[in-house]
């Protein structure tokens, strides 16, 4: 027992009336003395908790960084070439990017993961970022580089990246809403790139041969897939949801290895201007868009969390095959994938340490 605490036991025993303020004063003290420690505990774990918060977070960003890396030495070592590039891109793209889209969705029904809050606010976000790029690169001179700077400032990389990165720091339950955030964007941002491409370029290609690619994608299918058994209720057999699990685990780290390997920067001076500019709208004014229109929409907190990753995420490696197809600038667009993925490394740790 405290001497504050001793000296009011002690008051106690001498019962006179005399000694009652004095009594009280030396419990008060006592309780403060208590209260004091309490607030000094409760200051000194919040500390801790941010410090090992903060620790969370360096440790992504390094993780990132360093899968990035690898792909990037891998390429140049030679140890990944075109051929074997083309080997694991389809793995990712068939296998692990659809197991983890169908491991997150199969266990939960419709109603809980598709929302009006989650499609409304994914084409708001999409259709002010469409707008506001269109103004923003006005401006630019060339039309091949126009078109690109345009689609590459809201064509997410929502597969590779977004849904990986959701569900490693926010879990499943999210990873299921991030699903439906890549199947309804993708259905909604290809044809759009696909239109703006052809339209912006007089490109001369066919929208219905690349509209059908979309029906047919892996991920499509898979998210279809998940729901559908989600909706009937039979679960899969054990094996098949172990094997399952360990591939959509492999999804991020082999996602961002490819990314890594497949950057490149030629960059012309001339177009400095208009690269700031797709970058500052792809990974720094697109996820604020999407806080806003999620919470304006009333989402739930874990709508807003996986919309605001995804958006969050680069420019998709994707819009560099749609520009080099569709009569777009194929050098501006490797340069752009490349200084959107490496800037949204720090980005993409603000926002995660923003919304966990």
């Amino acid at each position: 027992m405290s001497g504050g605490c001793a000296a009011g036991a002690l008051t106690l025993a001498l019962g006179r009336s005399r000694w009652v303020g004095l009594r009280l004063t030396a419990v008060g003290d006592c309780d403060l003395s208590t209260e004091r420690r309490q607030y000094e505990r409760t200051v000194r774990g919040k500390g801790e908790s941010a410090l090992r918060g903060n620790m969370d977070l360096l440790a992504r960003l390094g993780y990132m960084l360093a899968l990035l890396a690898v792909g990037v030495g891998a390429r140049q070592a030679g140890l990944l070439s075109e051929r074997r590039r083309d080997l694991l891109n389809g793995v990712a793209f068939y296998v692990a990017l659809p197991a983890l889209i169908f491991n997150s969705t199969y266990q939960r029904s419709l109603g809980d993961i598709v929302t009006p809050q989650l499609v409304a606010g994914l084409w708001l976000v999409l259709g002010a970022t469409v707008a506001i790029a269109w103004v923003v690169h006005s401006r630019t001179e060339s039309r091949a580089t126009r078109s690109v700077a345009v689609v590459q400032s809201y064509h997410s990389n929502f597969g590779y990246l977004g849904l990986p990165l959701v569900a490693s720091t926010l879990g499943g339950a999210a990873a299921a809403k991030g699903s439906i955030i890549l199947g309804v964007g993708a259905l909604t941002q290809v044809p759009l790139t696909v239109l703006l491409l052809i339209t912006m370029n007089d490109a001369d290609a066919s929208v219905t041969g690349e509209l059908r690619s979309v029906a047919t994608n892996p991920v499509l299918v898979a998210l279809a897939s998940g729901l559908v058994v989600g909706a009937v209720g039979v679960a899969p057999p054990v094996p098949a949801t172990t094997g399952l699990a360990l591939a959509s685990e492999g999804a991020l780290p082999l996602a961002l290895v490819l990314i890594g390997a497949s950057l490149e920067l030629a960059l012309p001076t001339e177009t400095l201007d208009t690269l700031g500019a797709v970058v500052g709208l792809k990974v720094v004014l697109m996820p604020a868009l999407a806080w806003v229109a999620f919470t304006a929409l009333s989402a739930d907190p874990l709508t807003r969390n996986a919309g605001v990753i995804m958006f969050g995420a680069p420019t998709a490696v994707s819009t560099f095959v749609y520009a080099n197809e569709l009569g777009g600038d194929a050098e501006f667009a490797s340069t752009t994938v490349f200084a959107t993925t490496l800037i949204s490394v720090a980005t993409l740790g603000v926002v995660i340490g923003v919304v966990t």
